[in-house]
């Protein structure tokens, strides 16, 4: 019975955590704006970020229509027919615009 006790005691202790090796919370993390995308009525609208910003614009069946470059913290308009766009950001993301 004691070397069950024993176990058990060995089982409690070895779960938890003492507070000395608590990890300490980091005290903040700077977000930088993000480059966006927007579909409109006739046109897409490109806003970059700090820096100047790539974007490439497909047609739904995957040809490229139109490769866009916006200067730092800018916005850009290009006028394009109403349907459904692929819009990709350099290597961070894409995404699907709806051109009314």
């Amino acid at each position: 019975m004691k070397a069950v006790r024993l176990l058990i005691l060995l089982l409690v202790m070895s779960c938890a955590v003492p507070v000395s090796h608590a990890m300490p919370v980091s005290q903040s993390i700077e977000m930088q704006p993000a480059s966006t995308a927007q579909g409109g009525v006739g046109h897409i609208r490109f806003t970059a970020a700090a820096t100047e910003t790539t974007f490439r614009v497909y047609s739904i069946t995957g040809q490229l229509v139109r490769v866009v470059k916006v200067p730092a913290e800018q916005t850009v308009t290009i006028d394009v027919p109403k349907g459904f766009y692929i819009v990709k950001c350099e290597d961070r993301w894409s995404r699907k615009v709806v051109v009314k």
